[in-house]
């Protein structure tokens, strides 16, 4: 098998650059060393995730479209640097939309490298579905999300309600859980370890430790889309 994928000192210097001098004229004169020492890599660790998560996670999808793009939509935004300064991907359930399914995560950046996942932004519906499937399975949502596993990326969090959700008792043993507004689990990293040989092997144990919490999240929204076909 070929030697794990993963980035390069040259994939830092650009990020650092980029972030230095963040316009179009910069980014156009360099855009050679992006699409060799950050493009290319990336795609390279998508595809050996494409071939690893049929143990890892099979129903999830890692395909060259995993990859955001380095543009930055700036038109709703008062910060119009065009492009953004880490590069990322994602990794969503293969039945569901890439952004109403949970997935798996990581960016590098010129100061940050994070592996995590979860569900970042549901729509109430998506969120009504989850806070109902916890509480219809507590105690197998409470040993996956308190795991010595899931401990290591300090639990699952997110921002909350101050008050708890509509439908829910105030008093509810699971309040930690139904008051979240997001549910994500996830640790920030040295970006020096992407630049290592052991980068790609530890983004797959993060993700193998991390499958079940998107299993779990997947599972009612799954059944949703199901029934609305």
């Amino acid at each position: 098998m070929s030697p794990a994928p993963r980035f390069t000192d040259q994939s830092l210097k650009f990020l650092r650059s980029l972030k230095r001098h963040n316009t179009r004229e910069w980014f156009t004169a360099h855009k050679d060393d992006y699409e060799a020492h950050v493009r290319a890599p990336m795609l390279a660790i998508i595809d050996r995730l494409a071939v690893d998560f049929s143990r890892v996670a099979p129903d999830l999808i890692a395909s060259p479209r995993s990859m955001y793009r380095i543009y930055r939509d700036t038109r709703f935004s008062p910060d119009k640097t065009p492009y953004k300064t880490h590069v990322s991907a994602s990794f969503s359930h293969q039945t569901l939309p890439k952004h109403e399914s949970a997935g798996l995560y990581f960016h590098l950046g010129p100061d940050q490298l994070w592996i995590g996942g979860g569900l970042y932004a549901p729509e109430t519906p998506q969120l009504q579905r989850i806070r109902e499937h916890i509480v219809s399975n507590l105690r197998s949502f409470r040993t996956l999300a308190e795991s010595p596993a899931m401990r290591r990326f300090g639990g699952v969090t997110g921002s909350r309600l101050k008050r708890m959700p509509r439908g829910f008792p105030a008093g509810h043993e699971a309040a930690d859980y139904l008051r979240l507004k997001q549910y994500l689990a996830g640790e920030e990293l040295d970006p020096a370890l992407a630049l290592s040989p052991r980068f790609y092997s530890t983004l797959v144990r993060r993700f193998t430790a991390l499958a079940p919490l998107i299993t779990f999240l997947n599972t009612p929204l799954i059944k949703a889309a199901r029934f609305t076909l």
